[in-house]
């Protein structure tokens, strides 16, 4: 072999392999410029199966398994989950020191004003109406003259029951607001028991297990409302594209079929369909 041509070789494989190095080092030099952003989420610590898991313990349920799929589609991130008491997640939402907030969130004018809210749900919350199954209780007009359980002085249910009744006048539905917090499983007893003809819950805390593990004689009724439910983030200029980033990682999610998945696991029923 002609030595001008091994030398043209040696020269062109040595170019080759700078050049390669060079390529090599432009990545890393990208990789250092775009770190991956730890985001600290607030989760509801005990609405199971909704999401329970009370500071040092890893948050489950329906919400942290959809924060963790959402995770792996936006490696950009590290999302870093906390269970935190109600009150505890908004306060730490509105003062930055979570970044990220779920328990089954309703949006409110007040809400949207203060946090940013991507506009796919990640939910639905599907308030239904507990009652024996030997009664005729199925809708709310059903319950006109029948003894409810009492319900937070201010919650979601208190509010929907007296939004309902301003818009049925002729239906007299009467309620008691209770700061009493007697957990949903005593509350299903007695109305088994007779004690109340009826309760009213959103369907995502777990009331069918309860039902099926102590073999309650108690029916649930279809939706007698729906409300979806939303991802809360803390607003500043910085989580805008993170909340523009959630919102579609969630349409694909819901489309890919991962979220009909995670429903059924964790509340043994398609909450998507009733997604607005």
């Amino acid at each position: 072999m002609p030595a001008n041509t091994s030398t043209f070789r040696r020269r062109l494989t040595l170019a080759l392999l700078g050049g390669v190095a060079f390529a090599a080092s432009g990545i890393s030099s990208v990789s250092a410029q775009t770190p991956v952003r730890t985001i600290k989420v607030a989760t509801a610590a005990e609405s199971k199966p909704l999401s329970w898991g009370a500071i040092g313990h890893e948050p489950q349920g329906y919400e942290p398994d959809l924060l963790r799929a959402i995770n792996a589609k936006l490696p950009q991130y590290r999302f870093v989950l906390e269970g935190a008491a109600d009150i505890a997640q908004e306060t730490g939402l509105a003062t930055g020191k979570y970044d990220m907030a779920t328990g089954g969130f309703y949006t409110a004018p007040a809400r949207s004003k203060q946090f940013l809210i991507p506009a796919t749900p990640m939910g639905a919350s599907l308030m239904k109406i507990y009652s024996r199954k030997d009664s005729n209780i199925n809708t709310m007009k059903d319950l006109v003259g029948k003894k409810i359980v009492p319900v937070t002085a201010g919650g979601g249910v208190y509010k929907f029951v007296t939004q309902w009744q301003q818009e049925n006048p002729d239906s007299a539905v009467k309620i008691s607001a209770s700061s009493a917090g007697i957990p949903y499983p005593d509350r299903l007893k007695e109305v088994q028991r007779g004690k109340y003809d009826a309760l009213i819950l959103p369907s995502n805390l777990g009331e069918q297990t309860v039902i099926d593990n102590q073999k309650l004689d108690i029916k649930a009724s279809e939706p007698v409302s729906i409300n979806n439910t939303y991802v809360l983030i803390h607003r500043s200029d910085d989580n805008q594209k993170l909340a523009d980033d959630i919102n579609e990682t969630l349409k694909t999610l819901k489309a890919d079929g991962t979220l009909d998945k995670l429903s059924q696991k964790w509340f043994g029923e398609d909450v998507v369909k009733y997604m607005k």
